[in-house]
């Protein structure tokens, strides 16, 4: 599916981005890699059969203008930029919140609009998400990340709206724990934490399904995509609200 194909992956750098970069060239596509990084992208540009660096800064517009400007053909992209920093709202720390939100959301935002009209003006194109199970439903200790992944799901909605009856194929994706430097932040027990490398396979098999959605992995995104169908009170308990 992905041979000869040109991808462009933002936040490529560290974690799941770059597993997926590595699964995407072992699938036989040109994967240019973004991310701030330039170092980093040069050492796994270098690695991969197929792989150019392109270092962007998903929080400055002009920089995501000059690196969209020296793309000119695109198949897919996949947005996976993303910070995060575990805060629960009595510690608000505005300036962490902030950088989240930028990074996470308005990053997502910036790379779509240099991206989306040229693939609806082709009538082509394969436009991938990464959120999060965090961003289903509000979650304690989630101040900042969770919100984020959630405008970023909805944008994916959006987009899939408006683009819907299209050769434009739109997606969102949506990971559990994935072991990464963000998540040696959190100090709570992480149930079915996978390896960036496992993680990558998922959203590779997802990316060929027909699904708008994915979340993974099963049975604990189960929790999340079904809780939010619970009365919330029971849900924060399930959750350890409070605790």
């Amino acid at each position: 599916m992905f041979a000869g194909q040109t991808w462009w992956l933002v936040g490529a750098s560290e974690g799941l981005g770059r597993a997926i970069a590595k699964a995407l060239d072992d699938a036989g596509a040109h994967v240019i890699v973004s991310a701030r990084n330039a170092d980093r992208l040069q050492t796994l540009a270098a690695a991969l059969h197929h792989g150019t660096a392109l270092p962007v800064d998903v929080t400055s517009a002009t920089s995501v203008q000059a690196a969209a400007d020296q793309i000119e053909h695109l198949d897919g992209v996949i947005y996976c930029a993303g910070a995060y920093d575990p805060m629960p709202a009595q510690q608000w720390d505005p300036e962490k919140v902030e950088q989240m939100c930028d990074v996470n959301f308005m990053g997502a935002m910036r790379v779509m609009g240099r991206v989306v009209p040229q693939m609806a003006k082709r009538d082509a194109g394969h436009i991938v998400l990464i959120g999060s199970l965090a961003g289903h439903t509000g979650l304690p200790g989630a101040t900042g990340y969770g919100a984020s992944k959630s405008a970023v799901m909805h944008m994916g909605e959006n987009l899939q709206a408006d683009l819907f009856g299209s050769n434009v194929k739109v997606q969102v994706i949506n990971p559990g724990f994935i072991k990464t430097r963000l998540t040696e932040k959190n100090s709570f027990q992480m149930p079915m934490i996978q390896t960036p490398e496992q993680a990558a396979q998922n959203v590779l098999r997802a990316m060929k399904s027909r699904r708008f959605s994915v979340s993974f992995p099963s049975p604990f995104a189960w929790v999340f995509t079904l809780g939010k169908l619970l009365p919330r009170r029971m849900f924060l308990r399930l959750m350890g609200a409070g605790q």
